[in-house]
This record gives structure tokens, C-alpha cells and sequence, in this order.
């Protein structure tokens, strides 16, 4: 029988698995943070004031008080008052809850909110206007928005389409009123 050459094993240095094993997290760790960075950003509510009650669903006509603006703070948009009667609308702008009549991001944060609460709204690129923002905007493409949502109150499409009708007909009854009043009055 041939005898196979022995060569000693040589002791581990003090401290060289403690180093391996330290190695090993940090490739771990890593790992970890380059697979978080590349995970598209995501819609993102912070509550300012919390609000009471439901969340409005799609299909309702949400009244917002809203500033919006660029990562950066420049501001592109801020809503107006409408010039109706106080009293039949609640303040504040209506948004319908409903693909295509408002951007996507706002539609999903508005879900997430409760009458009188006051929010903090980031919506990614992809969830707002992405690459193609409206003409003439000052929204560059692919700009993350940022909005501060104060929710005043929502209401059933229908409630606010028998509103709307009756502010018409309110309308349209001055408008005759003044139509037949003689001249001078």
C-alpha cells in the first residue's frame, strides 16, 4: 500500500471567521439595499390631520382644497373656489372618483383618506402624467407630484348630479327673471 504525502493543516488565525462572517452580512446586506433601490417608488399618504368616517370610493365626487407641487417645491396647480351659492356644494373643488376624469395616483390616494383629514399626497411619475405631462404644462415628463389635500367632503355621483340639476334650474329661473323685468329695474 503507497502512502499518500500528509500535509499539515494549518491552524485558523484569532478573529478570520469572525471576518468571514461579517463579510457575509455585508454582502447580504448589500444585496438587500441594491434589489430595494431598484423596486419602483410607490404611492406614497402621510396624514397631516387625521379625518373621521368612510373613505370616499370610485364613483363619488370627492371636494378637495389642494396645492400641487413639484419635488422641488415649485408649485403648478392649486384649487380654485367654484362660483356657485353657498350651501348646495360643500367647499372646495369636486374631483369624480373615476378612471380618466383625474390621474391615477390621486385617484388611489384620495381612497385612502377620510372627510376633514389634511394629507400629504407623493404620487410617482408612473401614477401621474409619466412622460407625456398635459401641453403647455409646467409638469416636466416623468416628475414626481406632490400634493397637500385638505378633504372638505364627499358625496354619491347622483347626490352631486341632483345638485347640479337643481343649481341649473336655480339658473335658469334668475336668468328669465331678468330676462322679462321691464328696463330700469
Amino acid at each position: 500500500m503507497t502512502e499518500i504525502t500528509r500535509v499539515p493543516l494549518q491552524p485558523i488565525k484569532k478573529g478570520s471567521l469572525t471576518k468571514l462572517w461579517l463579510g457575509v452580512v455585508v454582502a447580504v446586506l448589500l444585496g438587500a439595499g441594491l434589489a430595494w433601490a431598484a423596486v419602483p417608488k410607490g404611492l406614497d399618504v402621510e396624514t397631516v390631520t387625521a379625518g373621521t368616517g368612510d373613505s370616499p370610493k370610485l364613483g363619488d365626487v370627492v371636494f378637495v382644497q389642494y396645492v400641487g407641487k413639484l419635488t422641488d417645491g415649485t408649485e403648478f396647480d392649486r384649487s380654485q373656489p367654484l362660483p356657485v351659492p353657498p350651501g348646495l356644494f360643500p367647499e372646495g373643488n369636486p374631483l369624480l372618483l373615476e378612471e380618466g376624469a383625474i390621474i391615477d395616483g390621486f385617484i388611489e390616494g384620495l381612497t385612502q383618506m377620510q372627510k376633514g383629514g389634511s394629507y400629504v399626497l407623493t404620487i410617482p411619475a408612473e401614477q401621474a402624467y409619466g412622460a407625456e405631462p398635459p401641453p403647455g404644462s409646467p409638469i416636466p415628463p416623468n416628475a414626481d407630484l406632490v400634493f397637500e389635500v385638505d378633504v372638505v367632503d364627499f358625496m354619491s355621483r347622483d347626490d352631486f348630479q341632483a345638485r347640479a340639476a337643481a343649481l341649473q334650474q336655480m339658473m335658469g329661473q334668475q336668468g328669465e327673471g331678468e330676462a322679462g323685468a321691464p328696463p330700469g329695474e
